[in-house]
């Protein structure tokens, strides 16, 4: 029997509930052993729900039963690099929320992880094929040379108790989905901003960034440009232009697992986009497919696709955007 890579899933955290969990579950290499959570009947509730033979009242449970491969971190952003690090120290290997931080710095501490260890930050969305075909298109020419990226990605939240609105332990929006944005710029101009300057709006009462809008600036004529919100209505929008096309991305971030999702291409004539070509991609869990990957990793099979210097690399970008707020001016991204 080919070996199946063996999951503890550290917390019940909500995305992994509802979203990464059942994923990981049907990926054909993986198998869920195990679920943690501070309070063992939280634990044990979540361990029913999901079909999960064993339940832990403790993460330090989880962490030290070696029958498990590899953790799953969904913790506030603010317990994902000491969690990550106990983990992998305790021989697991990691797959962690985004963003793997809250500054770089803190991201930096993830080299001293063990030797062997694989750490990958969960941006599902590198692993979507729509996410792959758009990257091809690109790199096809088809769009001539592409100048400019627009991404937009919001919701609305304005519960005091929910994590996204807590300042302290690494709340709003540019950390929870303005992420998204940065990886979009680096994954298809396949390079790093040089510079970037940003225009935040805080929450008077949480102090949290809840919108924010941003120039990253790519070099050789190139820029990505970017709005995010934690209250705005719900929307998100990748767009890519061209000097002889448009490439748009329909549902960038939250592709339904269960349905195709949809790429449109056009010339800019007729100016309504009428005429622009769609192409239909097949229905993906990119959640599955991500927990796929980083399986093929661990158990040998291929390299990890996105690891640790990855990570640090988006999260210079992200404290180049909070500089830019503090200095109302261009901040240059720390290149290490």
């Amino acid at each position: 029997m080919t070996r199946k890579l063996r999951w503890g899933i550290l917390s019940t955290a909500n995305i992994g509930m509802a979203k990464v969990t059942p994923a990981i579950q049907q990926a054909d290499n993986c198998e869920v052993l195990a679920i943690a959570s501070r309070d063992g009947d939280t634990a044990r509730a979540a361990a029913g729900r999901l079909g999960i033979a064993r339940a832990y009242g403790s993460y330090e449970e989880l962490l030290a039963d070696p029958e498990i491969d590899a953790i799953y971190n969904p913790l506030p952003n603010h317990l994902h690099v000491p969690m990550t690090l106990a983990a992998a120290r305790a021989g697991k290997h990691v797959l962690c929320e985004k963003p793997i931080a809250i500054t770089a710095a803190e991201g930096e501490q993830l080299r001293q992880v063990p030797e062997g260890i694989c750490v990958m930050e969960a941006f599902m969305i590198r692993f979507h094929p729509q996410w792959h075909r758009a990257r091809e298109i690109i790199r096809s020419g088809e769009l001539g040379e592409v100048r400019t990226i627009n991404a937009l990605f919001s919701y609305f939240n304005a519960n005091p108790d929910n994590v996204r609105n807590k300042a302290d332990i690494g709340g709003g929006g540019i950390l929870d989905i303005g992420c998204y944005p940065v990886t979009t710029g680096r994954f298809l101009f396949e390079g790093e901003p040089e510079r970037v300057v940003s225009l935040v709006e805080r929450d008077p009462g949480f102090g949290t960034d809840r919108l924010a809008s941003a120039i990253l600036d790519f070099g050789m004529g190139r820029r990505l440009t970017f709005t995010c919100s934690t209250q705005l209505v719900p929307h998100q929008r990748v767009q890519v232009f061209g000097t002889k096309g448009k490439l748009e991305i329909v549902i960038p971030y939250n592709a339904p697992p269960n349905e195709r999702t949809a790429i449109t291409i056009d010339t800019g004539a007729p100016i309504d986009g009428s005429l622009a070509r769609r192409e239909i991609l097949p229905a993906c869990d990119q959640y599955t497919e991500q927990a796929r990957a980083f399986a093929e990793a661990v158990l040998g099979n291929k390299p990890l696709p996105y690891g640790i210097k990855d990570a640090i690399a988006s999260m210079r970008v992200i404290d180049a955007l909070f500089e830019s707020e503090r200095t109302e001016g261009w901040a240059r991204v720390n290149r290490g």
